[in-house]
């Protein structure tokens, strides 16, 4: 897929000749807050990618200030989220409620496309993170960040639950329980020293450029592995983390028996017998 194949309004997309996608958010008037053109884009964009076999990984990072101040509000005040009913009878409250869900369905759906992705993705968070962008980087496989970022689950200061990821994915990233709780009750401000020191994030760098920097770098080692192996990991991880030890490795044994099959694995095997860098097609 040609990378005019990725001309957005809200997004800027490039694919290095390694297959590295870069997307970066690019609202950096408004802060990069999530629009409803926003959040579709990135469903569009990593719904793409699954299926590019140029792309064998991705970053994802946000222009300006910082990485994202959360749901446009403006918009949220007027536009989808305040009209989502196509019933006549918008004083229903069963048939607004029915619109309401597909509309969050809809939603969840896109930044889920990001984990569905088979393809890895890091996040390189920069100033703030706020309320969505929570549930964005929860979705993404792996986190880096400047020192000067911080995290904020900020979605019970406008009345409402998180409800686009963050609750159901970042309790499995942390593993602390108490800490998920504490921060999603009280929108308290996360550093990106505590969000380290936690597991939220990988790793913390001077700057935004030295966190970009990390990012690409470890994003064209992955990208220089069998794709085989890659998309099958990831896909294997997501599903291992929901189902039982048990129910993996079984699974696991059925995926497998078909991408044993792959040319990819006798590539791999000769040349590192031969200590040489292995060289892989497409996916």
């Amino acid at each position: 897929m040609a990378e005019h194949a990725y001309q957005f309004e809200c997004l800027k997309v490039s694919i290095s000749a390694e297959g590295v996608a870069h997307v970066e958010i690019n609202r950096p008037k408004a802060l990069n807050a999530f629009s409803t053109q926003t959040w579709t884009e990135i469903g569009q964009c990593f719904t793409q990618f699954k299926s590019d076999g140029n792309v064998r990984c991705a970053v994802l990072s946000a222009s300006g200030r910082m990485f994202t101040a959360g749901l446009d509000l403006k918009e949220a005040a007027t536009g989808p989220l305040a009209t989502t009913s196509s019933s006549d009878d918008v004083s229903d409250r069963a048939r607004r409620g029915y619109y309401h869900r597909l509309f969050i369905l809809k939603f969840q759906d896109a930044i889920s496309a990001i984990e569905t992705c088979d393809k890895p993705v890091i996040a390189v968070v920069h100033g703030g993170c706020l309320g969505i962008g929570i549930d964005v980087i929860s979705a993404c496989d792996m986190r880096v960040a400047s020192q000067d970022a911080y995290f904020i689950v900020k979605e019970v200061d406008i009345g409402m639950a998180a409800d686009i990821g963050t609750l159901q994915r970042l309790p499995k990233i942390v593993g602390n329980d108490s800490w998920v709780r504490e921060v999603c009750y009280t929108a308290r401000k996360v550093s990106a020293q505590e969000a380290h020191v936690v597991g939220l994030v990988g790793s913390v760098h001077a700057t935004r450029d030295e966190a970009l920097e990390a990012a690409m770098g470890t994003a064209k080692l992955i990208a220089s592995k069998s794709p085989v192996a890659v998309v099958s990991t990831k896909h294997l991880l997501n599903y291992s983390r929901d189902h039982t030890v048990q129910e993996g490795l079984e699974y696991t044994a059925i995926w497998n028996a078909l991408a044993h099959n792959s040319k990819d694995m006798p590539t791999a095997i000769m040349a590192s017998l031969r200590k040489q860098k292995a060289q892989f097609p497409k996916l």
